[in-house]
This record gives structure tokens, sequence and C-alpha cells, in this order.
């Protein structure tokens, strides 16, 4: 990629965030749309959870492909192509007839999804090459996270208490079209110095192991266990076929010498408790909100403000900490105040008092804001910048399937413990042990913070760039010999 102008760099971020907003503030909209879905289309939780995670499922399970395809193909050429495609999935979903039909568009939604955000980090690692500037850049990135959270609930309850909620989805046609135009034109075309080879047996053994496993959790409350241990099985053939499997490919899907680094394993894992934390948190506060208070869209989006603004305001704070003192001080605050949230539902039923559900939202919004950027950050630094699509869209498929394993954990906990019992009556008693397993996520974030980012961690991803690169280089040597 030749070197840009600060002006046209900063034009490259903005058509970035663009892509981003549509598909953040996709999610965040549907949560708020939720009981409507389910009033309308006649939807159970497993049905409102399958709405969600149809999406985040198919995002997380082709997000590594996007990233490595851009990388080989051309990023911006792969970006436009998801724009495309998201732009017409989001039509299909305001059309769709029924609740499979709904879930099927919103898979297709996914597919273009999944060629958007990995992609776009990757043009933005390649665009910004001094690491303060890319630290500042992602921490705008995050911010956009922040204005989706803030402004979806708002968006969303005014489009659903006046239009319906097929209205949700009109949001993402005019932002996709400017996406796509602006991208056509400002955009140059970038890819790794050598590309890497498809690798469909990993592919599929990807999907297979996150479809398997999401379909068991969610189904798990509703069947029997022989209806769904099949399904776990498949998952964990599937998790130890691809242990065996990627490690041999000269060029894997799942590069697993990635995780020799403790930095990004750590975000790795931090990623997926921070996002199941959100899912999660999302899922069981829009339907408390709604169908336990009984409070309208509108006044579950502004309910939900206290926990949106933090998220806006903390993650550019969060990105300038990255960039002059390390990824550890944002850490430390994302899991202290995600666990203490946590708890305060899980000890002292926060959701009965509206002081302490508003601290509670409030102390999760700050938590949620400050997780973003050290997350991005440590999964792309050290790395090669020509793997930086396959590293980012690693960091990328960890948020997805936090968010899709959040939803169906804290889904599943909640309708084992309605039962046939009456929603309103036993919603708190029933989401209780939910809130513990988000507060046990926050903890997770606070503990890998310490671990992973001080001079011992630095240590390993200093020694496992060095090995990749070698690694890299005498790969390279074989195949010109």
């Amino acid at each position: 990629m030749p070197e840009l102008s600060h002006g046209r760099r900063t034009l490259v971020l903005a058509i970035c965030c663009m892509s981003l907003l549509i598909v953040s503030l996709d999610n965040t909209v549907l949560n708020v749309a939720l009981p409507s879905l389910q009033r309308e289309l006649h939807a159970s939780t497993s049905g409102l959870q399958w709405t969600i995670d149809a999406y985040t499922l198919v995002l997380a399970s082709l997000l590594m492909l996007a990233g490595s395809t851009a990388d080989r193909i051309g990023r911006r050429r792969v970006f436009m192509s998801g724009l495309v495609v998201f732009t017409l999935g989001s039509l299909l979903c305001s059309l769709a007839p029924d609740l499979n039909w709904l879930v099927v568009f919103r898979m297709v939604q996914a597919v273009g999804g999944s060629m958007l955000n990995p992609v776009a980090m990757s043009i933005i690692t390649n665009t910004f090459t001094d690491p303060r500037e890319r630290a500042r850049a992602i921490g705008v990135w995050g911010a956009v996270v922040g204005l989706s959270m803030a402004a979806g609930p708002l968006v969303g309850g005014l489009l659903v208490d006046s239009v319906g909620w097929r209205s949700i989805f009109w949001v993402n046609l005019p932002v996709g079209l400017a996406a796509l135009l602006l991208t056509w034109r400002f955009v140059p075309e970038s890819r790794a110095p050598r590309a890497r080879r498809p690798d469909p047996v990993g592919q599929v053994l990807v999907i297979t192991l996150f479809g398997s496993l999401t379909y068991a959790i969610i189904e798990a409350p509703h069947g029997s266990r022989l209806s769904t241990a099949p399904f776990a099985a498949l998952a964990l053939i599937s998790l130890l076929a691809l242990l065996y499997y990627e490690p041999r490919r000269p060029e894997p899907l799942i590069d697993l010498r990635f995780f020799r680094s403790a930095p990004f394993s750590g975000a790795t894992v931090i990623a997926v408790s921070a996002f199941a934390a959100l899912g999660g948190f999302l899922f069981l506060s829009t339907l408390y909100l709604q169908n336990v208070r009984g409070l309208s869209a509108m006044e579950a989006g502004l309910w939900m403000l206290p926990m949106a603004v933090p998220t806006f305001l903390c993650a550019p704070l969060s990105g300038r900490l990255v960039g002059s003192r390390g990824p550890r001080l944002p850490l430390l605050i994302a899991g202290g105040a995600m666990t203490v949230s946590g708890l305060l539902f899980a000890l002292f039923e926060a959701e009965t008092s509206n002081a302490t559900l508003l601290l509670g939202y409030v102390l999760f919004g700050i938590g949620f804001g400050f997780v973003n950027a050290p997350i991005t950050n440590t999964a792309v630094s050290g790395m090669p910048l020509s793997q930086a699509g396959v590293a980012s869209a690693v960091a990328s498929t960890s948020r997805q399937l936090g968010q899709t394993l959040g939803v169906a954990v804290l889904g599943a906990v909640l309708a084992a413990g309605v039962g046939s019992s009456s929603y309103a009556d036993t919603f708190v008693s029933a989401s209780r042990p939910g809130w513990w397993v988000l507060a046990a996520c926050g903890a997770v974030v606070l503990t890998l913070g310490v671990v992973t980012t001080g001079a011992w961690g630095r240590g390993t991803a200093e020694r496992a760039a060095r090995r990749l690169e070698g690694e890299r280089v005498s790969r390279r040597a074989e195949v010109d010999a």
C-alpha cells in the first residue's frame, strides 16, 4: 500500500468505521426489537437466541476465511463485496415473512459482515504503520462500537415504536451504499506480499465446531440429552480434528503458532469473555426491561443509555492509554468494572431497584468501553504485517464467538430457570446464574490483563514474532527453490 497523506489516512479510517457502525448498530438495534419480534412472529426464547446467534455464528465461522482471502486477492475488493452482500441481506431481513426466513436472511447479512470488520481492521493496520498513530486509530475504531451502543437503543426504540421492527434493517441501506461508493473512490487496494492458500478442510471444521456447539447449548433446555449430546460430541470431535490437522498444513486457516504469544492468546480469551458478557448482558436486559417491567422499546432504549454512553466515552480514552502506557491499565479497569457489575446483579438483584440497575449499567458500560482497544492492539502488535489480516480476523472471530456463546449460554440458563412458570415472576431468580457467568467473564478479563501484559508476556510475543518471521522466510526459500 502506498504511503498516504494524513488527510487520506483519516478518510480511510472514517470509511472503515462506517462498516463497523452498521455491523455493530445492527446488533444493538435488534436487541431492542426482540420483544416485538417475539410477539409478532410468536418466537420462543430459543427462537430469539437464533435470531441473534445465526448472525454472530456465521460471522465467527467465516471471519478468518475472509481475512486470509482479503490478504490474498485484495482487501479493498473483499471489503466492497462485503458491503454489497451485507446491504442486500439487510433488505431481505426487512422483508422476512416469518422467523425462519429472518434467521436465514440474518445469515446472508453475516456472510457480508464477515468481509467487513476484519478486512477493515487489516486496512487500518496497513494504513497506520506508526504504533502510536495506529493505537489512536484503533481507539477511534473502538469508539464507534460505543457510538453504535449509544445510538442503537434509541434509534431502535424509536423505529420499533413508530414504524415496526422491520424498519431497523432499513438503517443499514443508506450507510452501506455510501460506504461502498466512498471505498471505491478513496480506499487504495492492498494485499499481503505472499498469498496464503485456501484451507477448505479447516474451514469446514471451524463451521462444524461453532455450529454444533451453539446448537447443543441453545437447544439443551428444550430437548432431551439424547437429542443434544450428538451435537456436543460433534463439537468435541471437530475441535480435536482441528488441533490435529491445522499444525500439519503449510498455510493453515488458523495459524496455531500465533498462540505462542501470551498477549495474543490472552487477547483471544479476553475477547471471548468480554463479548460473551456483552451478548448476555444485552439479551437479559432487553427482555427484562420490556417483558418484565413492561416498558416500550423507546423507554427500554433510554434505560440502556447509562451503559452505552460510558462505552462511547471510554473507548477513545482506552485507545490513548494503550498508545501511551500499554494495554494493562485499560484491561484492569475493564475487568474490574465488568466483574463488579455482574456481582451487583448476581448478589443484590440490581435489576429490582432503579438505583442499583443504573449503577450496574454504568459499570458495565465503563468496562466494555475500556476492553476493545487493548484486545485489537494486542492481537495485531508483534505480528508480521503480511499476516495482519489473519491476526485481526482471529481477534474478530473471538469477539463474535464470545457474543454467540454469551447469548446461547445465558439464554439457555434463562429458559431452564423460567420453564413453564410465569415469565415475569421468575425472571429475576432464573437469570441469577447468568449474572454469575457475566461476573466470571469479567474476572477472566481482569486476571489475564495482569498475567499477559507484563515482561513475561512481552517476551513471549517477541519470540513468537521472530519465530513466525523466521519460519516464513524459510518456507518462502523452500518454495522458491
